[in-house]
Parts: structure tokens; sequence; C-alpha cells
């Protein structure tokens, strides 16, 4: 049981930081006057912190001391590596060409689990087992996406107040009675 809730609780670990890289990468592009590269590469330098420099510190302290580098794992390790900094990247120039996240987010998280069960089902040649109701599951991740995408709460549009002529006279005020 203990295992599970570890899970579930890095699930949703997951969950909060990668629902909150888009927004706050868009925060870090303004902050940038509106750069797109420039936050890129501090994404890379968080990811070196904490892909790298952390591991190798617990790798050093005898973390996994029974596992071993393999090429395989190395050549796999990095392409996986390699497709979620291109994945970022790709989000990244979505912006650039005018996405907002609330827009380009649920498109990516959309369609990330459907790319990714069906490489599981490549891998595992389970194509025989594929039933009516993931056939649904699949239908709904794409609906999903068009109703946030179609329902997303936008920006109000302030209303101008009347103009003032030239003038410079104040519009004329209406009161009861006259």
């Amino acid at each position: 049981m203990k295992d599970t809730m570890l899970v579930v609780a890095m699930i949703a670990l997951t969950v909060v930081c990668w629902g909150a890289y888009g927004p706050v990468l868009h925060m870090g592009q303004d902050a940038m006057d509106k750069s797109r590269l420039r936050p890129f590469l501090f994404v890379g330098v968080a990811y070196f912190v904490i892909a790298v420099l952390l591991p190798g510190v617990l790798l050093q302290s005898g973390a996994e001391a029974t596992a071993s580098f393999t090429r395989q794992g190395i050549l796999w390790s990095s392409v996986a590596g390699a497709a979620g900094a291109v994945g970022a990247l790709g989000i990244i120039m979505a912006f650039n060409f005018g996405g907002k996240p609330m827009y380009v987010m649920p498109l990516v998280f959309g369609g990330a689990p459907v790319v990714n069960a069906l490489l599981t089902i490549g891998k595992a040649g389970s194509y025989r087992q594929i039933s009516p109701m993931f056939v649904a599951g699949l239908c709904l991740v794409a609906l999903g996406a068009v109703l946030v995408l179609r329902y997303t709460p936008s920006a109000r549009v302030p209303v101008k107040a009347p103009a003032v002529e030239a003038s410079g006279a104040s519009p004329p005020v209406s009161r009861p009675g006259t």
C-alpha cells in the first residue's frame, strides 16, 4: 500500500509540474522581452542540475549499486532525453508563432497519451488486443482537447469609455427631470 501511495504522489507531482510548465515558461518568455530561446536555455540549465548533477550525487552515494550502464540503456535513455528536449523546443516554437499556453498545452497533453499508447502497443505487438473501449478512449481524449480549447475562458476585453470631444468639454450629463 505504501508503494501505491508513493506512485500516486509522484504522478500528482508530475501532473502539477508538467501542467505548470507551459504557463510558467510563457511567463519567463514575457519577462525576457518575449525571447523564446533564452528561457529555453534556462530550461536546459534546470534539467542539467536536476537530471545530471542530482543523480550523479545519488549514484556516488551508492544508490542503485547493483545496476550498471549498458549501451542499449544509454542509447534508449538518450533518445528519451532528446524526445523530451525536442518536445520542449516544440512548445517554445509554438509560443514563438503565437500559440498561448491555454491552447498549446491541452493539445500537447491530449495528444501525448495517444502517442504513448500507440508506441506501447507497437512495442508489445498487441495490435489485436485493441478493444472498442480503447478506441472510444482515444476519441474521448480528442474530444476533451477540443472541449478545453473551445470553452477556455478568454481574457475580458475592457469596455472603452465614451470619447470626449476634441474641445475638451465634458460629455453632457443627463439629469432626471431635465
